[in-house]
């Protein structure tokens, strides 16, 4: 991380760091400072610097997983009274 940042114009390396392990992620802070104050620029820093990293370790042979999620419903959801009412009612209503 450091040499990506290091290689932007206007920008100083402040630290990065393993924070935590997320529901689907390995999470790290990265702190920089951009020297230049236009909110522009820092959204093209901050671009090439994701973008660069997306780079160097896909050249280290890095893949990305992405999240799957299965639902298995065990049987039909039985409705009773209004809500099922409800259900038919919604369910025979024309798109819009």
């Amino acid at each position: 991380m450091r040499g990506i940042i290091e290689k932007q114009e206007g920008v100083r390396f402040d630290r990065a760091h393993f924070k935590e392990f997320g529901d689907w992620a390995l999470n790290f802070e990265v702190v920089y400072w951009m020297l230049d104050p236009d909110y522009g620029r820092y959204m093209d820093v901050r671009q090439a610097i994701n973008l660069a990293l997306v780079d160097a370790l896909a050249a280290a042979g890095v893949a990305f997983a992405y999240p799957t999620q299965n639902l298995i419903v065990a049987g039909p959801l039985k409705l009773e009274g209004k809500a099922e009412e409800s259900a038919v009612q919604a369910a025979a209503a024309p798109l819009s």
